[in-house]
């Protein structure tokens, strides 16, 4: 199936191209421009099995044709021999230095970030798939904005990602979704003195501590950028954590947690139903007709966003208990902050108190290994 993607021509205006899309392979732009001279690549990486890892391998050693890649592994030590071996030479593969906070992934990403000599970053989870084009746009981006927040589609449809792009939709639609990758100025996070680690949305985190400091963020919808599906015991795993997400977000989380004393009230109604059922559809659509996301949505992903919503109507009172009971089991310890508040974040940024002691010269952080 052919679809229509904006290009820019050499004279600098913008006219619309067929590009071939097919399953499994990400939708790019033939005629990108742009540059990777200053960025690099940090894929923070925790696994315990490594039924993908020929995947990635052959992922990044395309990606490190385009620009530096480090993977900060915090696998155990049999894995991560492994994971050397596989991965292609070129490919730095560290190990993830100390940092305050029980979130793995933060540690990872911000001991990328001190090693790294390039100034803009981007930050991805081992199953995002970028294009050399999505690269050269964040880090183009980046020269606009401190940190860039693009979109996430799944290169895959079976039934677990198609109900979670009902999801992806519904955030489309009401502002910006947040996906598994970001791109960040190397400068503005460490001179926020880096993000916490005790927190469980750790996007959301690093981007508030970054505008906190003064800095800009870009949401920037149509910089859509591949995704590998879920297993269906991953995705499983984490419907109520997400949910737990939201705490971190009061206004979404008191509007969730209304949804299902209104579907119980509702259910004497069966027209309301429909009609409530009609106005997510309604949403959905709208998230997928922005900037220009028909190109990676199919319009029968629309149809999953109701059921996400009754979904999200159960676990997020789920959540409400865990958080009673001190929070959300996260790699042996408990986790009970979704995220900090901009005021929290502001007034940590003012006291100037950095949570680790945080040198700007990327010299000195590779000599602290």
């Amino acid at each position: 199936m052919d679809h229509t993607v904006l290009v820019k021509t050499e004279s600098g205006r913008r006219d619309e191209a067929l590009v071939e899309a097919t399953p499994g392979r990400p939708v790019t732009d033939p005629s990108v421009s742009g540059s990777l001279a200053d960025a690099r690549y940090v894929l923070p990486l925790k696994w315990t099995d490594d039924a993908d890892l020929d995947g990635l391998a052959r992922y990044l050693a395309e990606v490190v044709t385009w620009l530096p890649v480090t993977v900060v592994d915090g696998s155990t030590e049999e894995l991560f021999a492994a994971h050397r071996r596989a991965l292609p030479e070129a490919v730095e593969h560290v190990r993830p230095q100390p940092w305050p906070g029980a979130n793995g992934k933060v540690a990872g990403v911000m001991t990328g970030v001190r090693r790294a000599a390039e100034e803009r970053i981007v930050v991805a989870d081992d199953d995002v798939r970028h294009t050399r084009a999505t690269l050269e746009r964040i880090v183009e981006l980046l020269g606009e904005a401190e940190v860039v927040r693009p979109q996430n589609y799944y290169l895959q449809l079976p039934w677990q990602a198609r109900w979670d792009s009902g999801r992806v939709l519904l955030n489309r639609a009401l502002g910006g979704d947040w996906p598994g990758t970001l791109g960040v100025r190397r400068s503005a996070l460490l001179a926020a003195g880096g993000y916490d680690g005790d927190v469980l949305f750790e996007n959301l985190e690093l981007v508030r501590t970054v505008r906190a400091a003064g800095g800009r963020e870009k949401v920037a919808l149509d910089v859509l950028v591949g995704r590998v599906p879920p297993t269906v015991s991953h995705f499983c795993d984490q419907r109520v954590r997400q949910a737990f997400d939201d705490f971190a977000q009061p206004s979404r989380l008191l509007a969730e947690l209304s949804l299902l004393p209104l579907m119980c009230r509702g259910a004497r109604r069966p027209g309301g139903l429909v009609a409530g059922v009609l106005a997510v559809c309604g949403v959905a659509e709208f998230g997928r007709r922005r900037a220009g996301g028909t190109r990676v949505f199919p319009a029968d992903t629309v149809l999953w966003a109701p059921l996400w919503v009754l979904e999200r109507s159960v676990c997020v009172w789920v959540a409400v208990a865990l958080r009673a009971c001190g929070g959300v089991s996260y790699a042996g310890s408990r986790l009970c902050t979704a995220g900090h508040s901009r005021v929290a974040l502001r007034r940590r940024l003012r006291g100037r108190k950095p949570l680790l002691p945080v040198s700007t010269d990327p010299r000195r952080a590779r000599n602290q290994w």
